[in-house]
Protein backbone atom coordinates (compact mmCIF):
# COMPACT_ATOMS: atom_id res chain seq x y z
CA UNK A 1 0.00 0.00 0.00
CA UNK A 2 3.06 2.22 -0.03
CA UNK A 3 2.24 3.34 -3.57
CA UNK A 4 -1.21 4.47 -2.45
CA UNK A 5 0.29 6.57 0.33
CA UNK A 6 2.71 8.13 -2.14
CA UNK A 7 -0.12 8.88 -4.58
CA UNK A 8 -2.24 10.46 -1.85
CA UNK A 9 0.75 12.51 -0.71
CA UNK A 10 1.33 13.77 -4.25
CA UNK A 11 -2.32 14.71 -4.65
CA UNK A 12 -2.43 16.52 -1.31
CA UNK A 13 0.85 18.34 -2.00
CA UNK A 14 -0.37 19.40 -5.46
CA UNK A 15 -3.67 20.63 -4.08
CA UNK A 16 -1.87 22.55 -1.35
CA UNK A 17 0.52 24.12 -3.84
CA UNK A 18 -2.35 25.13 -6.14
CA UNK A 19 -4.28 26.62 -3.22
CA UNK A 20 -1.31 28.64 -1.98
CA UNK A 21 -0.50 29.86 -5.51
CA UNK A 22 -4.11 30.83 -6.14
CA UNK A 23 -4.26 32.67 -2.81
CA UNK A 24 -1.04 34.60 -3.51
CA UNK A 25 -2.17 35.56 -7.01
CA UNK A 26 -5.56 36.61 -5.66
CA UNK A 27 -3.96 38.93 -3.12
CA UNK A 28 -1.79 40.46 -5.84
CA UNK A 29 -4.84 40.86 -8.12
CA UNK A 30 -6.81 42.64 -5.38
CA UNK A 31 -4.22 45.41 -5.40
CA UNK A 32 -4.83 46.02 -9.11
CA UNK A 33 -8.42 47.04 -8.48
CA UNK A 34 -10.39 45.39 -11.29
CA UNK A 35 -13.26 42.92 -10.71
CA UNK A 36 -11.87 39.42 -10.19
CA UNK A 37 -12.87 35.98 -11.41
CA UNK A 38 -11.13 33.14 -9.56
CA UNK A 39 -10.36 30.07 -11.63
CA UNK A 40 -8.87 26.81 -10.32
CA UNK A 41 -7.20 26.16 -13.69
CA UNK A 42 -5.42 28.02 -16.44
CA UNK A 43 -6.85 27.96 -19.96
CA UNK A 44 -3.39 26.76 -21.04
CA UNK A 45 -3.25 23.87 -18.57
CA UNK A 46 -2.61 20.75 -20.74
CA UNK A 47 -4.69 18.46 -18.51
CA UNK A 48 -7.60 20.91 -18.56
CA UNK A 49 -7.35 21.21 -22.37
CA UNK A 50 -7.45 17.43 -22.76
CA UNK A 51 -10.38 17.19 -20.34
CA UNK A 52 -12.36 19.74 -22.37
CA UNK A 53 -11.72 17.85 -25.59
CA UNK A 54 -12.88 14.56 -24.10
CA UNK A 55 -15.66 15.96 -21.90
CA UNK A 56 -16.74 19.58 -22.54
CA UNK A 57 -17.49 20.07 -18.87
CA UNK A 58 -17.10 23.85 -18.94
CA UNK A 59 -20.46 24.11 -20.73
CA UNK A 60 -22.07 22.53 -17.65
CA UNK A 61 -19.95 24.09 -14.92
CA UNK A 62 -20.67 27.66 -16.01
CA UNK A 63 -24.38 27.15 -15.21
CA UNK A 64 -23.80 26.34 -11.54
CA UNK A 65 -25.90 28.54 -9.20
CA UNK A 66 -24.67 31.55 -7.21
CA UNK A 67 -21.93 32.26 -9.75
CA UNK A 68 -19.91 29.20 -8.67
CA UNK A 69 -19.24 28.23 -12.27
CA UNK A 70 -18.44 31.70 -13.57
CA UNK A 71 -14.77 30.78 -13.94
CA UNK A 72 -15.58 28.11 -16.55
CA UNK A 73 -16.80 30.70 -19.07
CA UNK A 74 -13.37 32.41 -19.15
CA UNK A 75 -11.05 29.43 -18.72
CA UNK A 76 -10.83 27.83 -22.13
CA UNK A 77 -9.02 28.84 -25.30
CA UNK A 78 -11.29 30.91 -27.52
CA UNK A 79 -13.85 31.86 -24.88
CA UNK A 80 -13.96 35.47 -26.02
CA UNK A 81 -15.63 34.52 -29.34
CA UNK A 82 -18.45 32.67 -27.59
CA UNK A 83 -18.91 35.22 -24.82
CA UNK A 84 -18.68 38.36 -26.96
CA UNK A 85 -19.17 41.28 -24.52
CA UNK A 86 -21.36 39.47 -21.94
CA UNK A 87 -18.86 39.15 -19.10
CA UNK A 88 -17.87 42.79 -19.47
CA UNK A 89 -21.47 43.95 -19.41
CA UNK A 90 -21.87 42.10 -16.11
CA UNK A 91 -18.56 42.89 -14.37
CA UNK A 92 -17.06 45.89 -16.13
CA UNK A 93 -14.98 46.85 -19.15
CA UNK A 94 -11.80 45.48 -17.57
CA UNK A 95 -11.63 42.31 -15.48
CA UNK A 96 -8.94 40.16 -13.86
CA UNK A 97 -8.91 36.37 -14.16
CA UNK A 98 -6.81 34.74 -11.44
CA UNK A 99 -5.62 31.15 -11.56
CA UNK A 100 -2.80 29.32 -9.74
CA UNK A 101 -0.35 29.88 -12.61
CA UNK A 102 -0.71 33.59 -13.39
CA UNK A 103 -2.81 36.74 -13.33
CA UNK A 104 -4.60 37.66 -16.55
CA UNK A 105 -6.34 40.93 -17.34
CA UNK A 106 -8.96 41.24 -20.11
CA UNK A 107 -10.05 44.68 -21.23
CA UNK A 108 -12.81 45.84 -23.55
CA UNK A 109 -12.24 49.50 -22.68
CA UNK A 110 -11.42 51.40 -25.92
CA UNK A 111 -9.33 54.03 -24.13
CA UNK A 112 -7.34 51.40 -22.24
CA UNK A 113 -6.98 49.43 -25.46
CA UNK A 114 -5.57 52.44 -27.27
CA UNK A 115 -3.12 53.17 -24.46
CA UNK A 116 -1.89 49.58 -24.24
CA UNK A 117 -1.29 49.33 -27.98
CA UNK A 118 0.44 52.71 -28.04
CA UNK A 119 2.92 51.72 -25.29
CA UNK A 120 4.79 49.01 -27.20
CA UNK A 121 7.88 49.06 -24.95
CA UNK A 122 5.83 48.69 -21.75
CA UNK A 123 3.19 46.22 -22.87
CA UNK A 124 5.05 43.67 -24.94
CA UNK A 125 4.15 40.47 -26.75
CA UNK A 126 4.36 37.34 -24.55
CA UNK A 127 7.50 35.51 -25.61
CA UNK A 128 5.98 32.12 -24.76
CA UNK A 129 3.30 32.66 -27.41
CA UNK A 130 5.29 34.32 -30.18
CA UNK A 131 8.71 32.72 -30.11
CA UNK A 132 7.16 29.53 -31.51
CA UNK A 133 6.77 31.46 -34.77
CA UNK A 134 10.55 31.81 -35.15
CA UNK A 135 10.68 28.67 -37.26
CA UNK A 136 13.29 30.09 -39.64
CA UNK A 137 14.52 33.08 -37.68
CA UNK A 138 13.39 36.12 -35.72
CA UNK A 139 10.99 38.51 -37.42
CA UNK A 140 9.15 41.79 -37.02
CA UNK A 141 6.38 39.87 -35.27
CA UNK A 142 8.57 38.42 -32.52
CA UNK A 143 11.27 40.98 -31.66
CA UNK A 144 11.13 43.89 -29.21
CA UNK A 145 13.04 47.07 -28.40
CA UNK A 146 15.79 48.27 -30.76
CA UNK A 147 15.53 45.08 -32.79
CA UNK A 148 11.88 45.82 -33.47
CA UNK A 149 12.71 49.33 -34.69
CA UNK A 150 15.33 47.90 -37.05
CA UNK A 151 12.97 45.24 -38.40
CA UNK A 152 10.12 47.73 -38.78
CA UNK A 153 12.27 50.22 -40.67
CA UNK A 154 13.52 47.57 -43.07
CA UNK A 155 10.25 45.69 -43.65
CA UNK A 156 8.03 48.76 -44.12
CA UNK A 157 9.23 49.49 -47.71
CA UNK A 158 7.98 46.04 -48.78
CA UNK A 159 4.36 47.12 -48.45
CA UNK A 160 3.99 49.81 -51.08
CA UNK A 161 1.66 50.77 -53.90
CA UNK A 162 3.60 48.74 -56.44
CA UNK A 163 3.05 45.66 -54.32
CA UNK A 164 -0.64 46.57 -53.94
CA UNK A 165 -1.00 46.72 -57.72
CA UNK A 166 0.54 43.25 -58.04
CA UNK A 167 -1.86 41.96 -55.36
CA UNK A 168 -4.84 43.51 -57.12
CA UNK A 169 -4.09 41.87 -60.46
CA UNK A 170 -3.21 38.44 -59.06
CA UNK A 171 -6.17 38.29 -56.65
CA UNK A 172 -8.54 39.16 -59.52
CA UNK A 173 -7.08 36.45 -61.73
CA UNK A 174 -7.16 33.82 -59.00
CA UNK A 175 -10.75 34.75 -58.02
CA UNK A 176 -11.92 34.45 -61.63
CA UNK A 177 -10.43 30.97 -61.95
CA UNK A 178 -11.80 29.95 -58.55
CA UNK A 179 -15.29 31.09 -59.49
CA UNK A 180 -15.19 29.19 -62.76
CA UNK A 181 -14.43 26.04 -60.78
CA UNK A 182 -17.40 26.75 -58.51
CA UNK A 183 -19.73 27.40 -61.45
CA UNK A 184 -18.80 24.03 -62.91
CA UNK A 185 -20.24 22.34 -59.82
CA UNK A 186 -23.71 23.28 -61.08
CA UNK A 187 -26.76 22.78 -58.92
CA UNK A 188 -24.96 20.70 -56.28
CA UNK A 189 -22.76 23.67 -55.35
CA UNK A 190 -19.35 23.62 -53.70
CA UNK A 191 -18.41 22.61 -50.17
CA UNK A 192 -14.80 23.71 -50.60
CA UNK A 193 -15.13 27.47 -50.03
CA UNK A 194 -12.66 27.48 -47.14
CA UNK A 195 -10.12 25.29 -48.89
CA UNK A 196 -10.37 27.20 -52.17
CA UNK A 197 -9.99 30.64 -50.57
CA UNK A 198 -6.90 29.27 -48.81
CA UNK A 199 -5.52 28.29 -52.22
CA UNK A 200 -6.30 31.76 -53.58
CA UNK A 201 -4.51 33.61 -50.79
CA UNK A 202 -1.54 31.26 -50.93
CA UNK A 203 -1.17 31.85 -54.67
CA UNK A 204 -1.51 35.63 -54.28
CA UNK A 205 1.25 35.59 -51.68
CA UNK A 206 3.45 33.41 -53.85
CA UNK A 207 3.03 35.67 -56.89
CA UNK A 208 2.75 39.22 -55.56
CA UNK A 209 4.90 38.52 -52.54
CA UNK A 210 7.61 36.27 -53.89
CA UNK A 211 7.41 36.27 -57.68
CA UNK A 212 6.31 32.63 -58.04
CA UNK A 213 3.12 32.25 -60.10
CA UNK A 214 0.67 29.33 -59.87
CA UNK A 215 -2.54 28.90 -61.87
CA UNK A 216 -5.44 28.33 -59.47
CA UNK A 217 -6.11 24.78 -60.66
CA UNK A 218 -2.51 23.77 -61.24
CA UNK A 219 -0.85 24.58 -57.94
CA UNK A 220 0.68 21.11 -57.84
CA UNK A 221 3.31 21.61 -60.51
CA UNK A 222 6.67 19.94 -60.97
CA UNK A 223 9.33 21.02 -58.43
CA UNK A 224 12.07 23.29 -59.69
CA UNK A 225 15.45 21.80 -60.51
CA UNK A 226 17.30 20.78 -57.35
CA UNK A 227 14.10 20.49 -55.31
CA UNK A 228 11.94 17.55 -54.29
CA UNK A 229 8.89 19.70 -53.46
CA UNK A 230 7.38 22.81 -55.01
CA UNK A 231 7.56 26.14 -53.18
CA UNK A 232 3.78 26.04 -52.77
CA UNK A 233 3.62 22.51 -51.40
CA UNK A 234 6.46 22.98 -48.93
CA UNK A 235 4.99 26.24 -47.62
CA UNK A 236 1.45 24.87 -47.37
CA UNK A 237 2.61 21.84 -45.38
CA UNK A 238 4.50 24.09 -42.98
CA UNK A 239 1.56 26.45 -42.48
CA UNK A 240 -0.78 23.54 -41.82
CA UNK A 241 1.56 22.17 -39.15
CA UNK A 242 2.78 25.32 -37.41
CA UNK A 243 1.88 24.00 -33.95
CA UNK A 244 3.88 20.81 -34.55
CA UNK A 245 6.89 22.90 -35.59
CA UNK A 246 6.50 24.95 -32.41
CA UNK A 247 6.86 21.77 -30.36
CA UNK A 248 9.36 19.68 -32.33
CA UNK A 249 12.67 21.19 -33.56
CA UNK A 250 12.61 21.12 -37.35
CA UNK A 251 16.23 19.95 -37.68
CA UNK A 252 15.33 16.58 -36.17
CA UNK A 253 12.15 15.85 -38.10
CA UNK A 254 13.87 14.08 -40.99
CA UNK A 255 15.39 11.45 -38.69
CA UNK A 256 14.18 7.89 -39.42
CA UNK A 257 12.80 7.51 -35.88
CA UNK A 258 9.85 9.76 -36.81
CA UNK A 259 6.78 8.60 -38.79
CA UNK A 260 6.59 9.40 -42.49
CA UNK A 261 4.24 12.36 -42.00
CA UNK A 262 6.68 14.15 -39.69
CA UNK A 263 9.63 13.30 -41.93
CA UNK A 264 7.80 14.87 -44.86
CA UNK A 265 7.20 17.97 -42.73
CA UNK A 266 10.93 18.07 -41.98
CA UNK A 267 11.61 17.77 -45.70
CA UNK A 268 9.22 20.68 -46.34
CA UNK A 269 11.13 22.94 -43.92
CA UNK A 270 14.40 22.10 -45.69
CA UNK A 271 12.88 22.72 -49.12
CA UNK A 272 11.29 26.03 -48.11
CA UNK A 273 14.54 27.18 -46.53
CA UNK A 274 16.36 26.34 -49.77
CA UNK A 275 13.83 28.34 -51.80
CA UNK A 276 14.37 31.35 -49.55
CA UNK A 277 18.15 31.02 -49.87
CA UNK A 278 17.80 31.00 -53.65
CA UNK A 279 15.60 34.11 -53.54
CA UNK A 280 18.20 35.88 -51.43
CA UNK A 281 21.09 34.85 -53.68
CA UNK A 282 19.22 35.89 -56.83
CA UNK A 283 18.28 39.30 -55.46
CA UNK A 284 21.81 39.98 -54.24
CA UNK A 285 23.15 39.02 -57.65
CA UNK A 286 20.75 41.48 -59.29
CA UNK A 287 21.83 44.18 -56.83
CA UNK A 288 25.51 43.57 -57.61
CA UNK A 289 24.73 43.95 -61.33
CA UNK A 290 22.72 47.11 -60.62
CA UNK A 291 19.61 45.50 -62.07
CA UNK A 292 16.19 46.78 -60.91
CA UNK A 293 14.17 44.74 -58.44
CA UNK A 294 10.91 43.00 -59.22
CA UNK A 295 8.91 45.08 -56.74
CA UNK A 296 7.56 42.11 -54.79
CA UNK A 297 7.76 41.74 -51.01
CA UNK A 298 10.97 39.73 -50.94
CA UNK A 299 12.75 41.98 -53.41
CA UNK A 300 11.86 45.12 -51.45
CA UNK A 301 12.85 43.51 -48.13
CA UNK A 302 16.25 42.31 -49.33
CA UNK A 303 17.09 45.59 -51.07
CA UNK A 304 16.17 47.63 -48.00
CA UNK A 305 18.40 45.40 -45.87
CA UNK A 306 21.32 45.55 -48.32
CA UNK A 307 21.03 49.34 -48.58
CA UNK A 308 21.17 49.59 -44.79
CA UNK A 309 24.28 47.41 -44.64
CA UNK A 310 26.07 49.47 -47.28
CA UNK A 311 25.28 52.74 -45.48
CA UNK A 312 26.11 51.34 -42.04
CA UNK A 313 28.86 52.90 -39.99
CA UNK A 314 28.53 50.30 -37.23
CA UNK A 315 25.62 52.15 -35.64
CA UNK A 316 22.97 49.64 -34.57
CA UNK A 317 20.13 51.65 -36.08
CA UNK A 318 21.74 51.45 -39.52
CA UNK A 319 22.32 47.71 -39.61
CA UNK A 320 20.50 45.51 -42.08
CA UNK A 321 18.97 42.13 -41.40
CA UNK A 322 20.95 38.94 -40.94
CA UNK A 323 20.09 36.15 -43.37
CA UNK A 324 18.08 34.22 -40.78
CA UNK A 325 16.13 37.40 -39.99
CA UNK A 326 15.29 37.78 -43.69
CA UNK A 327 14.08 34.17 -43.71
CA UNK A 328 12.09 34.79 -40.53
CA UNK A 329 10.32 37.79 -42.05
CA UNK A 330 9.61 35.98 -45.33
CA UNK A 331 7.98 33.20 -43.33
CA UNK A 332 5.98 35.54 -41.11
CA UNK A 333 4.65 37.32 -44.21
CA UNK A 334 3.22 33.97 -45.26
CA UNK A 335 1.99 32.91 -41.82
CA UNK A 336 0.29 36.24 -41.10
CA UNK A 337 -1.06 36.84 -44.59
CA UNK A 338 -2.31 33.45 -45.67
CA UNK A 339 -4.79 31.95 -43.22
CA UNK A 340 -6.13 35.25 -41.89
CA UNK A 341 -7.19 36.64 -45.28
CA UNK A 342 -8.39 33.23 -46.46
CA UNK A 343 -10.65 32.91 -43.40
CA UNK A 344 -12.01 36.42 -43.84
CA UNK A 345 -12.85 35.74 -47.49
CA UNK A 346 -14.54 32.44 -46.62
CA UNK A 347 -16.60 34.01 -43.83
CA UNK A 348 -17.58 36.96 -46.03
CA UNK A 349 -18.66 34.80 -48.99
CA UNK A 350 -20.73 32.58 -46.70
CA UNK A 351 -22.30 35.58 -44.97
CA UNK A 352 -23.20 37.13 -48.31
CA UNK A 353 -24.89 33.85 -49.24
CA UNK A 354 -26.92 34.14 -46.02
CA UNK A 355 -27.82 37.81 -46.75
CA UNK A 356 -28.78 38.08 -50.45
CA UNK A 357 -29.83 41.70 -50.02
CA UNK A 358 -26.20 42.53 -49.15
CA UNK A 359 -25.17 40.99 -52.47
CA UNK A 360 -27.52 43.39 -54.26
CA UNK A 361 -26.03 46.24 -52.24
CA UNK A 362 -22.44 45.60 -53.34
CA UNK A 363 -23.60 44.78 -56.90
CA UNK A 364 -24.88 48.36 -57.20
CA UNK A 365 -21.40 49.61 -56.45
CA UNK A 366 -19.71 47.11 -58.76
CA UNK A 367 -22.00 48.01 -61.67
CA UNK A 368 -21.25 51.68 -61.13
CA UNK A 369 -17.48 51.32 -60.80
CA UNK A 370 -16.59 48.34 -63.00
CA UNK A 371 -19.17 48.80 -65.73
CA UNK A 372 -18.94 46.11 -68.38
CA UNK A 373 -15.52 44.86 -67.29
CA UNK A 374 -15.76 41.22 -66.34
CA UNK A 375 -13.18 41.29 -63.54
CA UNK A 376 -11.76 44.00 -61.30
CA UNK A 377 -8.24 43.25 -62.53
CA UNK A 378 -9.17 44.54 -65.99
CA UNK A 379 -9.05 48.06 -64.54
CA UNK A 380 -6.18 49.83 -62.83
CA UNK A 381 -5.85 49.31 -59.11
CA UNK A 382 -5.23 53.01 -58.51
CA UNK A 383 -8.46 53.99 -60.27
CA UNK A 384 -10.80 51.33 -58.91
CA UNK A 385 -9.81 50.25 -55.41
CA UNK A 386 -10.49 53.65 -53.71
CA UNK A 387 -14.05 53.59 -55.08
CA UNK A 388 -15.04 50.13 -53.83
CA UNK A 389 -15.92 51.15 -50.30
CA UNK A 390 -18.93 48.86 -50.04
CA UNK A 391 -16.68 45.86 -50.76
CA UNK A 392 -14.25 47.14 -48.13
CA UNK A 393 -17.16 47.59 -45.71
CA UNK A 394 -17.97 43.89 -46.19
CA UNK A 395 -14.44 43.09 -45.09
CA UNK A 396 -14.57 45.40 -42.07
CA UNK A 397 -17.92 44.06 -40.91
CA UNK A 398 -16.73 40.48 -41.32
CA UNK A 399 -13.59 41.22 -39.31
CA UNK A 400 -15.67 42.96 -36.65
CA UNK A 401 -17.73 39.85 -35.93
CA UNK A 402 -15.57 37.00 -37.23
CA UNK A 403 -12.02 38.28 -37.13
CA UNK A 404 -9.26 35.68 -37.27
CA UNK A 405 -7.70 37.07 -34.07
CA UNK A 406 -10.24 37.34 -31.23
CA UNK A 407 -7.93 38.80 -28.60
CA UNK A 408 -4.54 40.52 -28.58
CA UNK A 409 -2.17 39.18 -25.90
CA UNK A 410 0.30 41.46 -24.14
CA UNK A 411 2.31 41.24 -20.95
CA UNK A 412 3.97 43.63 -18.54
CA UNK A 413 7.15 41.57 -18.84
CA UNK A 414 9.68 41.99 -16.08
CA UNK A 415 8.50 45.43 -14.99
CA UNK A 416 5.51 46.83 -13.12
CA UNK A 417 3.32 49.00 -15.34
CA UNK A 418 0.40 51.38 -14.87
CA UNK A 419 -2.89 51.56 -16.71
CA UNK A 420 -5.40 54.40 -16.63
CA UNK A 421 -8.87 52.88 -16.81
CA UNK A 422 -12.25 54.10 -15.61
CA UNK A 423 -10.74 57.31 -14.32
CA UNK A 424 -8.28 55.55 -12.05
CA UNK A 425 -4.61 54.67 -12.31
CA UNK A 426 -4.12 50.94 -11.79
CA UNK A 427 -0.75 49.36 -10.98
CA UNK A 428 -0.17 46.14 -12.92
CA UNK A 429 2.45 43.75 -11.44
CA UNK A 430 5.30 42.38 -13.52
CA UNK A 431 4.59 39.09 -15.27
CA UNK A 432 0.89 39.88 -15.72
CA UNK A 433 -0.84 39.01 -18.97
CA UNK A 434 -2.84 41.97 -20.29
CA UNK A 435 -5.19 40.87 -23.06
CA UNK A 436 -7.25 43.12 -25.28
CA UNK A 437 -10.61 41.42 -25.76
CA UNK A 438 -11.09 42.52 -29.35
CA UNK A 439 -14.19 40.35 -29.74
CA UNK A 440 -15.87 42.26 -26.90
CA UNK A 441 -14.64 45.62 -28.21
CA UNK A 442 -16.03 44.78 -31.65
CA UNK A 443 -19.47 43.72 -30.40
CA UNK A 444 -20.17 46.08 -27.50
CA UNK A 445 -23.43 48.01 -27.98
CA UNK A 446 -21.81 51.14 -26.53
CA UNK A 447 -19.65 51.33 -29.66
CA UNK A 448 -21.78 49.61 -32.31
CA UNK A 449 -25.36 50.55 -31.51
CA UNK A 450 -28.44 48.47 -30.70
CA UNK A 451 -27.65 45.69 -33.21
CA UNK A 452 -23.96 44.92 -32.53
CA UNK A 453 -24.29 41.19 -33.28
CA UNK A 454 -25.98 41.69 -36.66
CA UNK A 455 -23.76 41.46 -39.75
CA UNK A 456 -24.65 44.75 -41.45
CA UNK A 457 -21.89 46.17 -43.70
CA UNK A 458 -23.86 49.34 -44.41
CA UNK A 459 -23.11 50.52 -40.85
CA UNK A 460 -19.67 51.47 -42.21
CA UNK A 461 -21.00 54.11 -44.60
CA UNK A 462 -20.34 57.61 -43.35
CA UNK A 463 -23.34 59.88 -42.64
CA UNK A 464 -24.47 61.44 -45.87
CA UNK A 465 -23.06 58.59 -47.97
CA UNK A 466 -26.48 57.07 -48.74
CA UNK A 467 -27.16 60.23 -50.78
CA UNK A 468 -23.98 59.72 -52.79
CA UNK A 469 -23.81 57.50 -55.84
CA UNK A 470 -22.30 54.03 -55.35
CA UNK A 471 -18.57 54.37 -55.84
CA UNK A 472 -18.56 57.90 -54.40
CA UNK A 473 -19.38 56.98 -50.81
CA UNK A 474 -17.01 57.23 -47.86
CA UNK A 475 -16.56 55.08 -44.77
CA UNK A 476 -16.71 56.00 -41.11
CA UNK A 477 -13.57 56.21 -39.00
CA UNK A 478 -14.30 54.19 -35.82
CA UNK A 479 -13.39 55.75 -32.50
CA UNK A 480 -9.92 54.86 -31.26
CA UNK A 481 -9.75 51.45 -29.67
CA UNK A 482 -13.10 50.21 -31.03
CA UNK A 483 -11.94 48.44 -34.22
CA UNK A 484 -8.58 46.67 -34.03
CA UNK A 485 -8.47 43.63 -36.37
CA UNK A 486 -4.92 44.59 -37.35
CA UNK A 487 -4.04 45.83 -33.85
CA UNK A 488 -3.14 49.53 -33.62
CA UNK A 489 -0.39 51.90 -32.60
CA UNK A 490 3.27 51.35 -33.50
CA UNK A 491 2.78 47.60 -33.95
CA UNK A 492 -0.18 47.81 -36.30
CA UNK A 493 0.00 45.05 -38.91
CA UNK A 494 2.15 46.25 -41.84
CA UNK A 495 0.23 43.97 -44.22
CA UNK A 496 -3.12 45.65 -43.59
CA UNK A 497 -3.31 47.31 -47.03
CA UNK A 498 -2.10 44.11 -48.71
CA UNK A 499 -5.02 42.19 -47.16
CA UNK A 500 -7.57 44.90 -47.99
CA UNK A 501 -6.57 45.06 -51.64
CA UNK A 502 -6.58 41.27 -51.95
CA UNK A 503 -10.01 40.96 -50.34
CA UNK A 504 -11.65 43.74 -52.36
CA UNK A 505 -10.24 42.45 -55.66
CA UNK A 506 -11.54 38.96 -54.94
CA UNK A 507 -15.01 40.06 -53.78
CA UNK A 508 -15.40 42.48 -56.69
CA UNK A 509 -14.50 39.76 -59.19
CA UNK A 510 -16.77 37.16 -57.58
CA UNK A 511 -19.90 39.29 -57.16
CA UNK A 512 -19.86 41.65 -60.14
CA UNK A 513 -21.75 39.25 -62.38
CA UNK A 514 -22.69 36.37 -60.09
CA UNK A 515 -24.66 35.53 -56.95
CA UNK A 516 -24.31 32.80 -54.37
CA UNK A 517 -26.87 30.99 -52.24
CA UNK A 518 -27.03 27.91 -50.01
CA UNK A 519 -27.85 24.65 -51.73
CA UNK A 520 -31.24 23.70 -50.29
CA UNK A 521 -31.82 20.15 -49.05
CA UNK A 522 -34.79 18.05 -47.94
CA UNK A 523 -37.35 20.52 -49.25
CA UNK A 524 -36.19 23.35 -46.98
CA UNK A 525 -37.16 26.95 -47.78
CA UNK A 526 -34.58 29.63 -48.72
CA UNK A 527 -34.93 31.12 -45.23
CA UNK A 528 -34.26 27.73 -43.64
CA UNK A 529 -31.21 27.28 -45.87
CA UNK A 530 -29.84 30.67 -44.87
CA UNK A 531 -30.50 29.85 -41.20
CA UNK A 532 -28.47 26.67 -41.63
CA UNK A 533 -25.65 28.76 -43.09
CA UNK A 534 -25.63 31.08 -40.08
CA UNK A 535 -25.53 28.09 -37.74
CA UNK A 536 -22.45 26.84 -39.57
CA UNK A 537 -20.82 30.28 -39.33
CA UNK A 538 -21.59 30.78 -35.65
CA UNK A 539 -20.27 27.31 -34.85
CA UNK A 540 -16.71 28.60 -35.07
CA UNK A 541 -13.76 28.23 -32.75
CA UNK A 542 -10.03 28.78 -32.50
CA UNK A 543 -8.18 26.22 -34.61
CA UNK A 544 -4.43 26.32 -33.84
CA UNK A 545 -4.04 30.11 -34.21
CA UNK A 546 -7.08 31.64 -35.92
CA UNK A 547 -10.88 31.56 -35.76
CA UNK A 548 -12.38 29.06 -38.19
CA UNK A 549 -15.70 27.38 -38.89
CA UNK A 550 -15.76 23.93 -37.30
CA UNK A 551 -17.72 22.29 -40.15
CA UNK A 552 -17.20 24.49 -43.22
CA UNK A 553 -18.18 21.67 -45.61
CA UNK A 554 -21.58 21.05 -44.02
CA UNK A 555 -23.44 23.49 -46.30
CA UNK A 556 -22.82 23.72 -50.06
CA UNK A 557 -22.83 27.10 -51.81
CA UNK A 558 -24.33 27.38 -55.29
CA UNK A 559 -23.09 30.05 -57.72
CA UNK A 560 -24.99 31.38 -60.73
CA UNK A 561 -25.19 34.33 -63.08
CA UNK A 562 -26.95 37.39 -61.78
CA UNK A 563 -30.45 37.57 -63.31
CA UNK A 564 -29.65 40.83 -65.08
CA UNK A 565 -26.50 39.39 -66.70
CA UNK A 566 -26.87 37.75 -70.08
CA UNK A 567 -24.89 34.52 -70.63
CA UNK A 568 -21.60 35.23 -72.35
Amino acid sequence: MAWLSILISIIVASALWLSVSLFNNYNAARQIGFPIILSPVSALNPLWILTQKAFPVQSLIKYLPFGLGQWARVSYIGWTFQDKYSVHMKLGDTITVVNPSYIEIFTADPDATHRILARRTEYIKPAMMYEQMDVFGRSLNTVEGDDWQRHRRLTAPSFNEKTSSLVWNEASTQAQDMQQLWLEQGSKGTIDTVGDTATLTLHVLASAGFGIAYPFRKGLSTPQAGHSMTYRDSLLLILQNIITLAILPKRYLTLPIFPQGLRRLGQATQEFKRYMEEMLDKERSMISKREPGTGNLVSALIRASEDAKQSSNDGLSNHGLADDEIYGNIFIYNLAGHETTANTLAFAITLLAAFPQRQDWIAEELDSVLGDNRVAGALNYEDVFPKLNRCLAVMFETLRLYGSIIFIPKTTGSHTQTLDANGRLHVIPSGTFVNINSQAVHTHPNHWGPDPLLWRPSRWLAPGSPKAAPGAESLIEPAKGTFIPWADGPRVCPGRKFAQVEFVAAIATLFHRHTVEPNLINGESPDQGRKRLMQMIDDSAISAITLQMRKPRSVALKWQKRPSIEPS
